[in-house]
C-alpha cells in the first residue's frame, strides 16, 4: 500500500515539477497567461492596481482548492494541493538556478509557445490521469468534466479560452490571440495524452491452450474474462475464445505469457477508450479494482 501510494506522488511530484518547468521556461518569457487563473489576476489588477497580482492569485487558487475539496472530493483536493505546493516550490528552484529573469531558451515567442503548449499538455495529462491537478482554472475544468459530462480537454479549452479573452483589457492584440489560440491547442493535446495514458485493449484469442491463458489472466492479472464459442468459415470447427480487457502494463504481461504458453495462438487487439459496467460477485480484489477502473471512466 505504501509503496503504492509513494509511486502515485512521485508521478504527481513529476507532473507538477513539469508543469513548473513549463510555466518558468516559456511562459513567463512570453508575459502571457495561456489557459491560467493568472490572467484573472492580470485583469482585476489592471482594474484595481492597489492590489497585487499574488495577492488576486491566491485568493483565486484558495477558492479554487475549495471548489475542488467539495465537488470533486477529498482525494482529489489533497492531490491537488500537494501539486499546488510542489509548483511554486519548483518555480523558486528555477529562480536560485536559472535567476528571477529568465528571458527564454529559444528566443523565438511562436517556439515558446508551442513547447509551453507541449510540455504543460503533458504535466496537465499525468496529474489529470492521477486524480490531480495544478490547482487554479484546472480545478475549473475537472468540475465542468464531472458536471456537464464532457471530456478534460474540452473542459480545458473552454475554461481557458474564457479566461484568456480577458487579456484583450490589459495585452495588445497580437499577445490576446496567441494566448486563447494557445489555450485551445493545449486542451486538444490534454486529451490526446489522456487518451493514450489511459487507453485500454480488448484482446480477443483463440488457443488450443486456452485454459492456462485465462488461468493467468484471472490469477496473475487479477482480471476477468469472457468465453464465447466461436465457428471458424472455412472449416466449420467450433472453437473457444476468450475476450479480456486490459490495461497497458497488464497487456505486455498477456501477450508475453501468450507467446509463452502458445506461440501459434490466434490473438485480435482493439483499442478501448471507455468502460460502463456494474462489478458483481467478484473476489474482493478484482471488486476493488474493478470498482476503480469504473470510477475513473466516470470521472
Amino acid at each position: 500500500m505504501f509503496k503504492k501510494i509513494l509511486k502515485e506522488y512521485s508521478i504527481i511530484t513529476f507532473g507538477a515539477v513539469l508543469a513548473a518547468a513549463a510555466i518558468y521556461f516559456f511562459m513567463l518569457p512570453l508575459d502571457i497567461a495561456i489557459g491560467s487563473g493568472s490572467a484573472i489576476a492580470m485583469l482585476l489588477n489592471h482594474f484595481f492596481p492597489q492590489i497585487p497580482i499574488s495577492v488576486y492569485s491566491l485568493v483565486f487558487n484558495v477558492i479554487m482548492l475549495l471548489l475542488g475539496f467539495l465537488l470533486i472530493g477529498r482525494e482529489f483536493g489533497a492531490k491537488t494541493v500537494f501539486a499546488s505546493i510542489i509548483v511554486p516550490v519548483s518555480l523558486g528552484v528555477f529562480e536560485l538556478i536559472f535567476g528571477a529573469k529568465f528571458k527564454s531558451l529559444t528566443n523565438d515567442p511562436i517556439l515558446d509557445t508551442i513547447c509551453y503548449i507541449l510540455i504543460v499538455g503533458i504535466a496537465m495529462a499525468i496529474l489529470f490521469s492521477h486524480n490531480a491537478s495544478s490547482g487554479g482554472l484546472d480545478i475549473v475544468a475537472k468540475i465542468m468534466s464531472k458536471y456537464l459530462k464532457m471530456g478534460l480537454g474540452t473542459a480545458v479549452s473552454i475554461s481557458g479560452i474564457a479566461v484568456a479573452l480577458t487579456s484583450f483589457f490589459y495585452s495588445d492584440a497580437k499577445t490576446a490571440v496567441v494566448s486563447v489560440l494557445g489555450t485551445y491547442f493545449s486542451g486538444l493535446l490534454v486529451d490526446k495524452f489522456i487518451f493514450g495514458l489511459n487507453i485500454k485493449r480488448r484482446v480477443c484469442i483463440i488457443s488450443k491452450r486456452l485454459d492456462e491463458i485465462v488461468d493467468f489472466v484471472l490469477h496473475e492479472l487479477h482480471s476477468g474474462a469472457t468465453l464465447y464459442e466461436s465457428i471458424g468459415a472455412y472449416d466449420k470447427v467450433t472453437r473457444r475464445e476468450a475476450v479480456v480487457i486490459v490495461d497497458k502494463n497488464e497487456y505486455v504481461a498477456l501477450m508475453d505469457k501468450i507467446k509463452e504458453i502458445d506461440p501459434k495462438a490466434f490473438v485480435t487487439v482493439i483499442a478501448v477508450n471507455e468502460l460502463s459496467y456494474q462489478p458483481k460477485n467478484l473476489p474482493p480484489k478484482e471488486k476493488k479494482k474493478a470498482q476503480k477502473e469504473k470510477k475513473n471512466t466516470d470521472d
